[in-house]
């Protein structure tokens, strides 16, 4: 009876001993499936639209930097792998890409959009189900107030509006002419720009809208040209819009002070405009020359496709991923859009566009302000250099 005793005991120890190494091979086999798993982020940029030439852009700097991480062995050896939509450059677009990452692609986190009419288009909807919308380019100030899971690296028009009103009155502008795209972000910069501009005691003498589709806008800025402005201000959506308006206003004979914003800074915005971009002012965000990262960052970014365009906004949505990464690393879950939001409120970061920059309560970026730059002429416009940074306009505050 002993015996058989004996002979249980060792059976029960047996199953015990098989038991627990099955566990451990079941823990064994999760933890590699979590270290094999990617982690999931959605992407929606303007890759057609009025914003194509720049959203095209913010999608390749995203994906430069995905390959990056991943190929320094992702996220704590778990890769990164995005799900990318078209927004294409307007709220409807924005909103259709936002249902089919979130209800089909059950992602949590969103990088993008490229356009403010975008942004403000599907804000709401990533506010009430809780997931979290980051852009490194949408810049209208009703951003600010879109909720709590609302996040950019892009900076606010206001400043935007402040700077250029301001260079206006310095320069001696009394009568401005406005031409101006209708989306929501061309519009914010002519508002926060004419409110500061009237501030100081200026006149628009008179002003001009158009849609995204129109080529010819010779009619409407002979009108504008009629009312004999000091200067014209430019505020489109699209590089080819902005490049056109410039090079028909030298047409028609104007040789007035042209005054614009990032968007007519562009790569296409200025081969379209050509030398009749020359002189041109506008207020911009800039990499510094000594900012070491953000030099790395353009010439990467030239070496992989052959072209630059809008260095800082590129740099701009390839930090996001970056910071996304480090969200990653400290909540361990693409579907924590709560400790991802968190986690941005909490990051202090240095990258590509500056250094310390964070998040306030509102999701806005602090710590990078805009420069303002004037066109070179063609003979003297490189690939890595189209404008010379001035000093900032110095008036009394209206």
């Amino acid at each position: 009876m002993l015996a058989v005793n004996h002979r249980l005991l060792s059976l029960r120890a047996l199953a015990c001993a098989l038991v627990a190494t099955l566990a451990l091979a079941a823990i064994a086999a999760c933890e590699d499936s979590d270290v094999n798993t990617p982690y999931r982020v959605g992407v929606m940029e303007s890759l057609t639209g009025p914003g194509e030439s720049y959203g095209v852009v913010a999608n390749q700097s995203k994906q430069m930097a995905l390959d990056e991480i991943n190929a320094a062995g992702g996220i704590d050896g778990r890769p990164l792998e995005f799900v990318v939509e078209d927004s294409m450059c307007s709220a409807q677009g924005a909103v259709s890409a936002y249902r089919k990452l979130t209800t089909v692609d059950n992602v949590k986190i969103i990088l993008g959009t490229s356009c403010s009419g975008a942004m403000l288009g599907a804000a709401p909807l990533a506010e009430a189900d809780g997931v979290v919308l980051f852009s490194g380019m949408a810049s209208n100030a009703d951003i600010a107030n879109a909720g709590d899971y609302i996040f950019r690296t892009q900076i606010s028009d206001i400043e935007v509006g402040l700077l250029t009103g301001d260079l206006l009155w310095a320069d001696g502008v009394r009568r401005l002419a406005t031409i101006t795209e209708a989306t929501d972000y061309a519009e914010g910069v002519r508002h926060n720009t004419v409110e500061r501009f009237e501030a100081h005691g200026g006149e628009v003498v008179a002003a001009e809208v158009f849609a995204s589709d129109v080529t010819d806008f010779r009619s409407q800025l002979s009108k504008l040209f009629a009312e004999s402005p000091d200067a014209l201000h430019l505020a489109p959506q699209s590089e080819f819009s902005a490049g056109a308006i410039i090079k028909q206003a030298r047409e028609l004979g104007y040789n007035g002070p042209i005054y614009a914003e990032t968007v007519s800074l562009g790569s296409t915005a200025l081969e379209i405009a050509g030398d009749a971009a020359t002189g041109m002012k506008a207020i911009a965000a800039d990499i510094h020359p000594d900012n070491r990262k953000g030099q790395e960052v353009v010439a990467s970014f030239r070496d992989r496709y052959g072209y630059v365009s809008l260095p800082w906004h590129l740099s701009s949505t390839y930090d996001d991923v970056y910071i996304t990464a480090e969200c990653l690393r400290r909540t361990r879950d693409d579907q924590d859009a709560d400790g991802f939001r968190d986690c941005l409120y909490d990051i202090t970061w240095s990258g590509a566009i500056g250094e310390n920059y964070s998040f306030d309560e509102r999701g806005e970026v602090v710590g990078l302000s805009r420069v303002v730059v004037q066109v070179l002429p063609l003979d003297e416009r490189t690939a890595d250099r189209n404008y010379v940074v001035l000093d900032p306009p110095v008036v009394d505050a209206p």
